[in-house]
């Protein structure tokens, strides 16, 4: 992590602290710092619009915003985030640089979340270090862009509030699908284990872009998946593994988000079984889909679909 003592040259300015009290709940105010779509609506002053955005919400994970002025020119504040507290704190870590790429001076921006009356306090302290002394003056109207800036949260999270479902309510689905692959017991539980055997299938195909992706199979052991469509659409696949029985038996359970909606969460088993030459492979899983989120069979098609790309997969 790059701090201000890196480079003696860069000069560090007085921390900037500025808070708002927003009418709606803490997990609302914070899911509006956690989806491009989101930053893109508010995440700027007066003046300015945001063209290009890209995050990736967990920690490490990229927050890059592109910020343009009124005439045409644009600031990139590239960075990472480096701490998240679900509906408390974020850390965020940014380097600020022009449409050339020379670095204007680095930000470290604390957002924290706490219950006032019936809403959310957001607070944000912001500390600068200056890579150039004359840059100082992008800084010192820091408050007041900021300022303005919450003003056109306040009008996001109002917005994300009108979309929220009526309702909190759960529908279940359970479904069952078998294949059976002319391949040995080994190589289909690779595929499911092995991070490169499973790139080859676990995917959603050629209107699919990977974002981001880890896997660890093991009891215990968490596997994440983030890919964006063609549609700009970005899902997230977000595993933990329950039971891991070499070559024979995969219980795994798992939540769905599109772009920063949970859609789903689901209890998995994949059960290999030889079947003489070849093998006998069956997947059940029981979902529970949140909040008026319509799976319509969805789910069932997809795994389905992804099974045939296993099948592909084992003949290469």
């Amino acid at each position: 992590m790059t701090t201000p003592n890196d480079n003696p040259q860069d000069t560090p300015s007085q921390p900037m602290v500025v808070s708002r009290v927003f009418p709606a709940d803490r997990d609302l105010v914070f899911r509006a710092w956690t989806a491009a779509e989101h930053l893109q609506h508010w995440f700027r002053p007066a003046g300015y619009s945001v063209p290009e955005a890209e995050v990736e919400f967990r920690v490490g994970g990229a927050f890059n915003v592109c910020m343009r002025s009124a005439d045409g020119k644009r600031y990139w504040s590239r960075g990472t985030f480096v701490e998240i507290v679900p509906d408390a704190r974020l850390v965020i870590e940014t380097d600020v640089s022009d449409a050339d790429g020379t670095s204007l001076f680095r930000a470290h921006t604390i957002a924290t979340f706490t219950d006032e009356g019936e809403g959310t306090r957001l607070e944000v302290t912001q500390s600068y270090t200056l890579s150039d002394p004359g840059n100082a003056w992008m800084t010192k109207g820091a408050f007041h862009g900021w300022q303005q800036t919450l003003d056109r949260l306040a009008q996001e999270v109002a917005r994300m509030d009108a979309e929220e479902p009526a309702g909190r309510f759960v529908t279940h689905a359970t479904f069952t699908i078998e294949r059976t692959y002319e391949a040995p017991q080994w190589l289909v539980f690779r595929a499911f284990t092995e991070p490169k055997a499973k790139a080859k299938w676990f995917a959603g195909g050629d209107n699919y872009t990977v974002v981001s992706r880890t896997m660890d199979v093991r009891p215990g052991g968490r596997e994440h998946l983030q890919g964006r469509w063609a549609n700009g659409l970005v899902s997230t696949f977000d595993a933990v593994y329950l039971d891991v029985l070499p070559d024979e038996r995969i219980v795994y359970a798992y939540e769905m988000q599109l772009n920063e909606r949970k859609i789903s969460a689901s209890l998995a088993t994949v059960e290999i079984t030889p079947v003489g030459n070849r093998t006998r492979l069956v997947v059940t899983e029981q979902g529970a889909f949140l909040d008026g989120y319509d799976d319509a069979g969805s789910r069932e098609l997809g795994t389905g679909f992804l099974l045939d790309q296993l099948g592909e997969s084992l003949k290469q």
